[in-house]
């Protein structure tokens, strides 16, 4: 599909506005996002335009019955000022998993590509350079059929939006692990990016944090026996030198993060299973001195060492300084992000000054 991109460029900066030694996470965004609307058929109105704010009717479909879903990935930039995209294909393609999970249109991943990397290119310049800062992406798809009633919309919006964000997480999480309210079920949309997913999550994540925890680990929807995934990533166990992580079944999402921490393990010769994980298993390698490392692994929070699980009223205390696999991945991760390693997996693509004229 070709696809005809109008160019709207902002005729004021905020650039000078932002101190990017001290970015918060989420509430800063750049100049510009790109927008395009379904109308029922085909995606139109394709534009990359000054960001702004959207007009939208009571009845929109998304607020009432949940038609929303989104991505998160990053941007970096390397030393000769060149932005890189990690991984871009592969967010394209889950965005679509998403959309299809949730009786919404694909977005056709070469527009998605262009417009991205004509996005990406024009804002460059938010694009931060600090280690643990990177330019954060948001792509966006909502229903906006003007209707009350249960049925899949019509019409849809699709938006880019981009943000200079620093770390997630800027020390060690705490996990508690969650055995009332669930996450995600089998047969449901666990593994879909949808808005409902994390809503549904943030009254047990504020009760775990009023307990003194950072974060859920979720369990199983059927018995609260085996790992699924943490509020903000996948989670990895180092278990006696091999690094366990909870299989793809359909009730966690497929991160991005998380392949490419496989991916890196596996081409060093570490051991890595996907299988289910019970907590049980958890607490017994914990007791007896074999539970090395627990670290989270997601866009966002790229590798976050956790330092404390919480378990029926105990808690499993590991010493993140003593962690050596979760920061030679970091260290990995953020080299080939930002230029500085070679990129055998091809997964970054560079964004050059011949997107615009293409």
């Amino acid at each position: 599909m070709t696809a005809d991109i109008k160019i709207r460029k902002t005729t004021q900066s905020r650039l000078s506005e932002v101190d990017f030694n001290n970015i918060p996470f989420g509430r800063i965004f750049a100049d510009h996002m790109f927008v395009a609307d379904f109308d029922g058929s085909n995606w139109t109105n394709m534009e990359i335009c000054p960001l702004h704010k959207i007009p939208l009717h009571p009845a929109t479909m998304a607020w009432h019955y949940g038609q929303a879903i989104f991505e998160g990935m990053k941007a970096s930039i390397d030393e000769q000022g060149n932005p890189l995209l990690f991984r871009p294909e592969m967010h394209a393609n889950r965005l679509n998993i998403s959309a299809t999970r949730m009786c919404m249109p694909e977005f056709p991943v070469d527009v998605f590509m262009d417009a991205l990397s004509k996005l990406v290119y024009i804002d460059k310049k938010w694009i931060p350079t600090h280690e643990e800062s990177a330019l954060y992406i948001r792509p966006v798809m909502m229903a906006t059929d003007e209707f009350v009633g249960v049925r899949s919309s019509d019409t849809f919006k699709f938006m880019i939006m981009t943000l200079p964000s620093g770390p997630y997480y800027s020390k060690p999480v705490s996990l508690l692990v969650e055995e009332k309210y669930v996450r995600a079920c089998d047969g449901g949309v666990g593994e879909a990016k949808a808005a409902g997913n994390y809503g549904a999550s943030l009254y047990p994540t504020l009760l775990a944090k009023k307990k003194g925890y950072d974060q859920v680990m979720w369990m199983d929807a059927r018995e609260f026996k085996y790992v699924q995934e943490v509020g903000t990533m996948n989670i990895f166990f180092v278990i006696d030198g091999v690094a366990v992580t909870p299989n793809l079944s359909g009730t966690i999402l497929k991160g991005v993060t998380r392949d490419s921490l496989i991916t890196l393990l596996r081409d060093k010769g570490i051991p890595v299973e996907e299988r289910p994980l019970s907590i049980e298993e958890i607490h017994e390698a914990y007791q007896a001195g074999k539970l090395q490392e627990v670290f989270g692994a997601g866009t966002a929070a790229v590798v976050a060492n956790v330092n404390r699980i919480g378990y029926k009223g105990q808690d499993m205390i590991l010493n993140p300084d003593e962690y050596k696999l979760s920061p030679m991945l970091k260290t990995e991760i953020n080299g080939i992000r930002k230029g500085r390693l070679a990129d055998k997996y091809n997964w970054i693509h560079p964004v050059g000054v011949g997107v615009l004229t293409d």
